[in-house]
């Protein structure tokens, strides 16, 4: 099995690199491990092959850079040929507010890793995948894109288009023989959610959340929330009447901004 998984160097991506290399056979999978911090990658790398005895390729970029992607993806499908399976997972995740000008960096960034760092992730292989007629390619969203959270605006509206995104890119494929997977995690404890100052309901452990993900993605879902509990918390917070969503989280506290 071949995978390249983009956001490999922490939190949610190295947690489904160990997944992946726990669960094949020894020396079955090709990893190309993608993220812009190559040193964790390479410590990764080197951790994988030891223990797993698998193939681990890495390629440190930014997925805002289209270039960086397509340099990587020729490169894997040079040496290994075309991934079974693409997992775009980068993503950041930034509280923000409209009324100040200086987190207008901060909402570029955030829609450019989670929202064009997909597209950018998935270009490079769709042609050598769709000649092949079969592979996968996984969207890591989230249910934050089910609402717009106050002081997450840029997350949640990235989220949100990840999603859409997703559903356009699913239909265009159905007919080529690719697989598009919609995941969308609830809390889980990375980097990402450490400084939220509120409750997080069914907060889970990146290991458990891999685990979950790598059996939505053999299942061949076309949509997923993960854990399932969070799906019920979707479904009814996209039911609320926009009133009363508005009365019950004006008051909730909101995650701090940051550059």
């Amino acid at each position: 099995m071949k995978i390249f998984l983009t956001g490999a160097s922490s939190g949610i991506g190295v947690a489904l690199a160990r997944s992946y290399a726990a669960a094949e056979p020894r020396a079955t999978l090709t990893l190309g491990l993608f993220a812009r911090r190559l040193d964790a990658l390479q410590d990764l790398a080197g951790e994988l092959s030891a223990t797993h005895g698998q193939v681990v390729a890495v390629y440190g970029g930014d997925v805002r850079n289209a270039a960086d992607l397509q340099r990587a993806g020729a490169e894997f499908i040079e040496r290994y040929g075309a991934p079974d399976l693409v997992i775009a997972n980068a993503g950041v995740s930034r509280g923000t507010l409209t009324e100040y000008a200086e987190d207008l960096p901060a909402f570029a960034a955030v829609f450019e890793t989670n929202v064009l760092g997909m597209v950018h992730t998935f270009q490079p292989f769709l042609a050598a995948m769709r000649a092949r007629a079969s592979g996968t390619l996984v969207g890591i969203a989230s249910v934050a894109g089910f609402r717009g959270l106050p002081g997450s605006g840029a997350y949640s509206a990235s989220k949100a288009a990840a999603i859409s995104y997703l559903e356009s890119l699913r239909v265009e494929e159905q007919r080529s023989g690719l697989k598009v997977v919609t995941l969308c995690p609830g809390y889980i404890a990375t980097p990402l959610t450490a400084k939220n100052p509120y409750r997080m309901p069914f907060l889970m452990q990146p290991d458990d959340a891999a685990t979950r993900m790598r059996r939505v993605i053999a299942a061949g879902s076309r949509f997923a929330v993960v854990p399932w509990q969070m799906a019920i918390v979707g479904r009814m917070l996209r039911c609320l009447p926009r009133a009363i969503y508005d009365k019950a989280l004006a008051n909730v506290k909101r995650k701090p901004r940051s550059p």
